[in-house]
């Protein structure tokens, strides 16, 4: 016997309400776990600080 098209829709409904509570609850570990994460640590000479706002290199020229 197959299932009514209410059934089918019902069943559907379902499983979205499921996929997105599931998302939602790897949304909340993933901000739990980055937010329990450290900070990276920064040199004190500093010399990563200019590294970060550096222009990114040239491609190589392929000769």
């Amino acid at each position: 016997m197959a299932r009514t098209k209410f059934t089918f829709e019902k069943r559907q409904r379902e499983l979205a309400r499921q996929q997105k509570q599931k998302d939602k609850a790897a949304r909340r570990a993933e901000a739990k776990q980055s937010k329990d994460r450290p900070l990276p640590a920064v040199p004190e000479d500093g010399s990563d600080a200019d590294d970060r706002f550096a222009d990114p290199p040239a491609p190589a020229e392929n000769q």
